[in-house]
């Protein structure tokens, strides 16, 4: 049953995206942070923040504001692949804000709760979004990238109102599941019927043919990662009796002793090099059961370690050589794999220096689901 949130919230974030959301969110992103240094930048970080509590999916979300800002990016004067790499390293942040598709993974392997996951990664999400801005900021003064004239009063509530709309699905969703009226399954459910109530009814973009190519595409990426996760889950089970689990703990504790801040280290050096060579979900469904019991005996919470894990593993997206995202980037972008790597550095530096944030201060993981009841 949780894991039937994963092919709702895909479909909801395709028949958003199908509805002409992304310009909408675009101009809200551009009044709020568009007069900053390096105002497009911070435009496209800020897209991210608000398409991640619609689609969940890093990919997506490069699919999605990629074509429209890297093309609008370099007419303003950013350098091409500087304008792919920031989208690329800004996507990173679809899977942590909530709704997640790999956090709903995550919770069901582990039998966390999906909820109490949600509240954990916003704030991490939105660390990781400033330590970007910031980044973008430094980068842009450096390189004479320009601002946006501040916006009037009239065009700031126009956008406002245009892109309200589509971020009250988040609000619903995680205002249903935080506040215990849903459980995510349903919630995600009524992000579905939310969707196509903004696109047939208030925006009326929606065709049957769009509907219908949501629903195939959908129904594509769902079937894909749950063959994922049903071979994972065969692996993890078969690791489980090899006690794959208790020989990898035998040789961490080796290393690290009983020093948990140590063991934290190399699980993270770890895990940060499986991201580099293989798939997230595939990654996720066969590492946490065999890592998270060793953190949970250390003292760590499972939400906390959840939320470490997830980040961890979507940094792999925008590292070589298989960054999966860094691919979408280049290929929107028309530019050579490397000229998107040499930019995207700067980035995976502050996203790590995050990583490691979250890593030893929980109370960036914990204060939220703490506040809510999820222990």
């Amino acid at each position: 049953f949780p894991i039937l949130a994963m092919p709702f919230f895909m479909l909801a974030g395709e028949i958003m995206s199908r509805s002409g959301i992304t310009n909408r969110l675009i101009r809200l992103s551009d009044v709020f942070v568009g007069y900053l240094r390096g105002g497009l930048g911070h435009v496209n970080i800020v897209g991210s923040v608000f398409f991640a509590g619609i689609t969940g999916s890093a990919v997506a979300d490069t699919s999605s504001l990629g074509p429209l800002l890297i093309p609008a990016m370099e007419k303003d004067g950013y350098h091409r692949s500087y304008a792919a790499a920031i989208t690329a390293a800004s996507s990173v942040i679809g899977p942590i804000i909530p709704p997640s598709i790999i956090m709903v993974i995550y919770g069901s392997l582990m039998n966390v709760s999906i909820a109490g996951m949600f509240a954990a990664g916003l704030l991490p999400g939105i660390l990781i979004a400033i330590g970007l801005m910031n980044a973008n900021y430094f980068i842009s003064k450096k390189r004479d990238y320009p601002k946006r004239e501040l916006p009037s009063l009239k065009e700031f509530i126009k956008s406002f109102i245009g892109g309200i709309i589509p971020l009250l699905m988040p609000i619903i969703i995680l205002g249903g599941i935080l506040s215990g009226i849903f459980t995510p399954t349903e919630a995600s459910a009524i992000a579905v019927l939310y969707a196509l109530i903004v696109g047939f009814v208030i925006y009326r973009s929606l065709t049957l043919k769009d509907l219908y190519n949501s629903l195939k595409s959908a129904f594509r990426l769902s079937g894909v990662v749950l063959i994922i996760v049903a071979a994972g889950s065969v692996l993890a089970w078969l690791f489980a009796m090899d006690h794959v689990p208790e020989q990898l703990a035998s040789i961490f504790i080796t290393i690290g002793g009983n020093n948990k801040y140590l063991i934290l280290l190399i699980i993270n050096i770890f895990l940060l090099i499986v991201g580099m060579f293989m798939d997230i979900t595939a990654a996720l469904i066969i590492l946490a059961p065999i890592l998270a019991p060793i953190a949970i005996k250390l003292g760590v919470n499972p939400l906390h370690f959840g939320v470490m894990m997830c980040v961890n593993l979507n940094i792999g997206l925008i590292t070589p050589p298989l960054g999966a995202v860094l691919f979408v980037a280049t290929g929107i972008s028309n530019l050579k794999y490397e000229n998107v790597i040499r930019e995207v550095w700067p980035f995976v530096i502050i996203e790590l220096v995050v990583l490691f944030l979250i890593t030893y201060v929980p109370w960036f993981t914990l204060t939220i689901p703490n506040y809510l009841g999820f222990n």
